[in-house]
């Protein structure tokens, strides 16, 4: 279940064309709407993006450095297909996981499009997932 922080992005992400204010403004946003892992419920979750190239993007299972990855990254690991939503666009997402030199490599990219990644980080000692979201036409 979406907190009420959550339930306000996504409400002004939808309303707004995918431009929010607050915390989130003026940084990319998709709405990954996963598979719930443990309820097989439908779940939407506010994530920042990266862009990498014209059909995937990268998203950081941060969780904001806590010691437990978001509940987004395990649902994405028992079904690794969910819905992007990005501005006013919706796609089919394909989850890989990235491993070793080619995630410290996106993790970094992030980190220089946003330095609070780099916070996160060092909030947690667990490794922080990076996961490449390939979208095609919903």
């Amino acid at each position: 279940m979406a907190s009420d922080f959550n339930k306000q992005v996504i409400e002004e992400f939808r309303a707004n064309g995918g431009k929010v204010g607050g915390y989130f403004e003026g940084s990319p946003l998709v709405l990954l709407t996963t598979t719930g892992a443990k309820s097989g419920n439908q779940v939407t979750s506010p994530v920042m993006y990266l862009n990498d190239g014209d059909d995937r993007v990268i998203v950081i299972a941060s969780n904001a450095g806590a010691d437990k990855h978001p509940a987004w990254y395990h649902n994405l690991v028992a079904t690794p297909v969910a819905t992007a939503e990005i501005g006013t666009d919706t796609y089919t997402a394909k989850a890989e996981f990235v491993e070793g030199p080619d995630r410290d490599a996106l993790y970094a990219r992030m980190v220089a499009q946003a330095p609070g990644f780099a916070e996160y980080e060092a909030k947690t000692t667990r490794r922080i997932p990076v996961v490449a979201l390939s979208l095609s036409p919903a």
